[in-house]
């Protein structure tokens, strides 16, 4: 939101230096970005009055242009067509700073002789001063420039560029940053007053309105003046809306854009003449239905889309544009003006979805409050009839099936000290709202106010935020630094934090680089990771409006995301490739929000070591992933088992399952040749996840410490044979499962001609140690041959000879 000083000045006495206005804005919470100055550039410039214009004689489109500056005369070479005697121009002398009005750039005017004729200066168009863009003549000043005046003095200002947060649409507008200047300085608000002469018709009589959905439109507001004359806004008009970004269009529609930036309230002009059957509909569209809006685009309507109407059709987007079947033109002598109150997440959702964006809009949907309306109406109606003439019809129409009575606040000095730090009596306290514009009132008790809020105020609803403003007004910087007066509370953990940090730095330690994928993924994504064309075991969630069809559904796993990323860094990066992920997942549920558990992804692709004259460039595989899962766990102090598994996505020989204290919580295996196809991925990948959710309990209990063994061990090897399908780990958690077995470790796999068909070979070195005393032999033998015994007993093992 830019605001002129000038323009700031006619409603609040500004005696501060704009510096230090600035300051106290930003300090009481409304952010000044920028302070640009206008005219600051334009030293020797001054205000000349055209006394001559006669041909150049050497040239046809050239003329000579004869200037009054007051004290002297100057002849300037110019080729604009627009320049009369008697009009007041901008003069700038030889070594002015200009803008090059082709280019853009900043130059110093030099002197010229133009086919023979020495121009002592130059009379500048809007974008030679850096005032607009019009560059298609010069700049007529009105009739009232002082001649010989500096044009900084006449045309200079201060725009302050303010950076308005979103709960503050009271401050999109001149009138409410008055109102918080004349707060912090201690002035009064000045402002303007609103009348005009009324017709004997009343508007009841030649304008009916009617809100079709009051949750969507809570007041409506018009007022009809006919016999006006559309032209040409005045000088000053359209140097304020210049000053804004606004290009200025006619004396109407620069009238509504006017009020809006004063007021804060979006207006918008109808012809009322196009207006069907004198009515005007505030209702939803009709699904399919179209508009073409004031950008020349045509538009098709959802049944989401509030509207205005007329009997027959829509003519404007509510809150948003008008329509071009309805604009203001030259033709215009009946002008139909609207101030309406629209639900803000309903202009919301229509500009997004319309894909549309205005100043109106803005204001819109941050919530401004409906008692805005009447009066900026009036003030439009007023300056309507002032510029462009015409009479105003008696009244105006407003309906208002939404007005709210809006409760008293209580504020108490004790409450406020208790939240604040700082005390404020109570008379400190009243003076500040009152001149923010609260009502304040006083009863019995010396430490409790009824605080009632300023119609333009919708962003004040509880106690708290009454007491911010006190605590802004008076200044933050005034609040006393103290020193805490209880002791720190103490930590309340978040095991989920810490287990991640946990995880995230161990992959790290392991060489793995975190990636962050978006949550939303498509179908035809989820799709690639089965094999064989079938359907999903559980649809995924869809968006209800997604944004495009890549981003349409919620995930399952992260498994797609991940594969995804994998391929995009495999076209640039023909190494070793080790990512993860830690992301919650969101799995349907019957009636219910869907669950959302905390996974954790990896891959791991590529070498596994850099490539060296030595060698040593093999790939990661099955064993690689769970090594790494195994190390996790292991730092996490959570002992883990395999268990198989059929994960379609993965090779069916090449896979496990992660399992503690039986619960099953991840998987690892390689990547099926058929899911990287569909990846685009050559060589093998490995995968591995873990649900964090289901191993949060097991990483929670405290480790007990375990001292050094103080008494020797004892190794023995056995080998044993046993059938193809009895797995590595049903014999490890055998062996474990004896007293006196510290660890167990495979050191060979064989499977051939000394092994009978079928069978296969497991060497296992078994360690043997007490904590109490020194082993025997004679004690090892017999747990051993209990170990033995049972092997043998449950999976049919015998020892290899």
């Amino acid at each position: 939101m830019k605001v002129s000083l000038k323009w700031l000045k006619e409603y609040v006495d500004v005696t501060l230096p704009v510096d230090e206005l600035a300051n106290r804005l930003t300090m009481a919470g409304t952010e000044i970005k920028r302070v640009q100055v206008v005219g600051g550039s334009w030293e020797g410039i001054t205000i000349g009055q055209i006394t001559a214009v006669s041909p150049h004689p050497n040239a046809d489109r050239l003329r000579l242009v004869t200037l009054d500056l007051g004290t002297e005369q100057a002849t300037v070479v110019c080729g604009a067509p627009n320049l009369r005697r008697d009009d007041k121009v901008a003069f700038a002398p030889v070594g002015a700073q200009l803008i090059d009005g082709h280019s853009g750039q900043v130059y110093r005017l030099k002197s010229a002789k133009i086919r023979g004729v020495v121009s002592s200066g130059m009379a500048c168009s809007e974008k030679e001063l850096g005032i607009s863009d019009s560059h298609e003549g010069i700049m007529i000043l009105p009739n009232e420039a002082p001649v010989g005046m500096p044009l900084a003095d006449y045309l200079g200002d201060v725009i302050l560029d303010l950076d308005i947060t979103p709960n503050r649409p009271d401050c999109l507008s001149v009138v409410g940053i008055a109102r918080e200047v004349a707060a912090l300085t201690g002035q009064g608000v000045h402002l303007p007053e609103a009348s005009y002469e009324e017709s004997a018709h009343p508007i009841e009589q030649q304008i009916s309105v009617e809100i079709a959905d009051p949750e969507l439109c809570p007041r409506y507001s018009v007022s009809l003046i006919t016999g006006v004359k559309v032209a040409e806004s005045p000088w000053w008009l359209q140097q304020r809306l210049l000053r804004y970004g606004m290009r200025p269009i006619n004396n109407v529609v620069d009238v509504t854009n006017y009020v809006m930036l004063e007021q804060g309230q979006p207006l918008h002009a109808f012809d009322y003449q196009r207006i069907k059957g004198q009515k005007i509909i505030v209702r939803r569209a009709r699904a399919g239905e179209t508009i073409t809006t004031l950008d020349g685009a045509e538009r098709v309507l959802s049944e989401d889309v509030l509207v205005i109407a007329d009997e027959v059709r829509a003519v404007a987007v509510a809150g948003v544009m008008g329509g071009a079947d309805s604009e203001v033109t030259d033709e215009t002598t009946s002008v139909l003006l609207e101030a309406a109150n629209f639900n803000p997440a309903s202009i919301h959702h229509t500009g997004s979805t319309l894909r549309l964006s205005s100043e109106a809009r803005m204001r819109f949907e941050r919530g401004i409050r409906p008692e805005l309306a009447p009066l900026a109406l009036k003030r439009a109606t007023q300056l309507i009839v002032e510029l462009a003439g015409g009479k105003a019809a008696k009244g105006f129409s407003d309906v208002y099936p939404g007005r709210l009575n809006h409760k008293p606040i209580l504020l108490s000095t004790d409450r406020m000290k208790r939240l604040l730090g700082v005390e404020f009596d109570l008379t400190q306290i009243v003076d500040t709202l009152a001149a923010l514009g609260f009502d304040c009132r006083v009863e019995d008790s010396t430490s409790e106010v009824w605080v009632n809020t300023p119609y333009w105020r919708s962003d004040i609803c509880q106690e708290v935020d009454l007491m911010e403003e006190v605590a802004r007004i008076i200044g933050y910087d005034r609040i006393p630094v103290t020193l805490l007066s209880q002791p720190l509370p103490s930590q309340c953990p978040e095991p989920m934090l810490s287990l991640r940090r946990k995880v995230r730095y161990s992959l790290v330690g392991y060489g793995f680089q975190e990636v962050i994928t978006y949550s939303l993924t498509s179908l035809e994504l989820l799709n690639r990771l089965l094999p064989e064309p079938c359907s999903l075991e559980s649809f995924p969630l869809r968006m209800a409006n997604p944004m495009t069809v890549e981003q349409e559904y919620l995930r399952p796993n992260l498994r797609a995301n991940l594969l995804a990323t994998l391929a995009s860094n495999r076209k640039h990066e023909d190494g070793g490739i080790r990512i993860f992920e830690l992301g919650k997942v969101y799995l349907p549920r019957q009636q219910d929000l869907p669950d959302e558990p905390e996974i954790l992804g990896g891959l791991l692709s590529g070498s596994r070591l850099e490539r060296s004259w030595h060698g040593g460039d093999g790939s990661f595989n099955f064993y690689d992933a769970k090594g790494v899962v195994e190390g996790l766990l292991g730092h996490l102090g959570v002992e883990s088992d395999v268990e198989d598994c059929g994960d379609a996505s993965l090779k069916p020989n090449k896979q496990a399952a992660i399992a503690i204290a039986g619960n099953r919580l991840g998987v690892i295996g390689e990547l099926h040749p058929k899911v990287l196809e569909a990846f685009e991925i050559s060589g093998a990948v490995s995968l591995f996840e873990i649900n964090l959710t289901q191993l949060l309990p097991f990483t929670v209990d405290h480790r007990v410490f375990q001292p050094i063994p103080r008494f020797p061990s004892v190794e023995r090897d056995v080998a044993l044979v046993v059938d193809g399908a009895v797995t590595h780990y049903r014999i490890q958690n055998i062996i474990k499962g004896f007293p006196l077995v510290a660890r167990v470790s495979l050191f060979d796999v064989y499977s051939g001609k000394q092994v009978p068909a079928a069978k296969k070979s497991l060497a296992y070195r078994i360690t043997f140690q007490s904590p109490a005393h020194t082993l025997t032999d004679e004690e090892v033998d017999e747990v051993q041959q209990r170990i033995l015994d049972r092997l043998s007993t449950e999976l049919g093992a015998s020892l290899r000879s």
